[in-house]
C-alpha cells in the first residue's frame, strides 16, 4: 500500500484541464447535498464552477474500486462547502485523493485481514504530503445523515484549511483575523473542557486537541447550523466569522 501511494503521488504531477459542469450533476447535487439544495439558483451555478475548478486541480482515484460519478461529486462538494464564503480558494496543500471502499487502519489496510479498521479519513504527512485518503462508506454516510452533526470529508478538508499556514493546530490563520486568535483559543479550550467533562453535545473526538476540535465543530456548523447556533451561540458566531458564511437552513 505504501508503494502504491508513492507511485500515485509521483504519477499525479500537473494540472488537468477544467471540464464543463455536467448538467445531470445538478439533480445529483440537489438530491444528495443539502448545502447545495439550499442555495439560490445563482449561487448553485457558482458552486458548480468552484467544484469543476477543484476537480481540475486535484486527482481522485479509487483503490480496488471503480470510481463513480457520485464519488467525485460528494468529494468536490465537501471541498467547496467550507471555503464557499471566499471568492477564490485553491487547496495548494492537496494534489490527490485516494478513495477506499471502507474504513482502514493505521497501516492503511482496509480489507478483512486488517485490524482496528476505524479510520474514516486522513490527511497525509511526510512522504504522503498533499495526499488525502477517504473511506467511501464514511463519505456517503456524511451526506446521507444530515442530523448526526458529522461529515468525514468536510472534517478532512477543514484540516487542510487549518494546515494552510503549515501547522495543523486548530488556528486557521488564513481564515481568522489576528485579533480573533486569542478569543478563539479561549473559546476552544472552554468548549473542549465541556466535551471532556461530558457536558457538551459536540462529538467527543473534538476534545482530543485543538485541531480536532476545529474540524469537529466545523462539521457541526455545516451539518446542523441551526442547532449549533441554539446550543453554542458564541461558537456559532466565531465560525461565521471564520468561514464568512451562514449555512442555509
Amino acid at each position: 500500500m505504501i508503494l502504491l501511494l508513492i507511485a500515485y503521488s509521483i504519477s499525479r504531477i500537473g494540472r488537468k484541464k477544467e471540464e464543463p459542469f455536467p448538467k445531470h450533476w445538478h439533480s445529483l447535487l440537489e438530491k444528495n447535498v443539502l448545502f447545495y439544495h439550499n442555495l439560490s439558483k445563482g449561487r448553485q451555478v457558482v458552486f458548480q464552477q468552484r467544484m469543476m475548478q477543484f476537480l481540475s486541480e486535484v486527482y481522485i482515484d479509487g483503490v480496488q474500486l471503480e470510481l463513480q460519478e457520485l464519488d467525485k461529486i460528494l468529494i468536490a462538494a465537501s471541498a467547496i462547502i467550507p471555503i464557499f464564503g471566499f471568492e477564490e480558494w485553491h487547496y495548494t496543500n492537496l494534489s490527490g485523493i485516494l478513495l477506499y471502499s471502507d474504513y482502514f487502519n493505521g497501516d492503511l489496510e482496509f480489507d478483512g485481514n486488517g485490524e482496528s479498521r476505524n479510520i474514516a479519513g486522513l490527511v497525509g504527512n511526510g512522504r504522503f504530503e498533499k495526499q488525502m485518503i477517504l473511506s467511501r462508506k464514511a463519505l456517503y454516510h456524511g451526506f446521507e445523515n444530515s442530523n448526526d452533526k458529522s461529515n468525514t470529508a468536510i472534517h478532512e478538508f477543514v484540516h487542510l484549511i487549518d494546515k494552510m499556514d503549515d501547522f495543523t493546530d486548530g488556528i486557521p490563520e488564513r481564515l481568522l483575523k489576528h485579533g480573533y486568535t486569542i478569543p478563539w483559543l479561549k473559546l476552544i479550550h472552554k468548549e473542549m473542557e465541556a466535551i471532556n467533562d461530558n457536558h457538551s453535545d459536540i462529538r467527543k473526538y473534538g476534545g482530543t486537541n485543538e485541531a480536532e476540535f476545529f474540524a469537529v465543530a466545523s462539521e457541526y456548523f455545516f451539518e446542523r447550523p441551526d442547532l449549533l447556533e441554539k446550543k453554542h451561540p458564541e461558537l456559532y458566531k466565531m465560525l461565521v466569522q471564520c468561514f464568512k458564511q451562514k449555512p442555509a437552513i
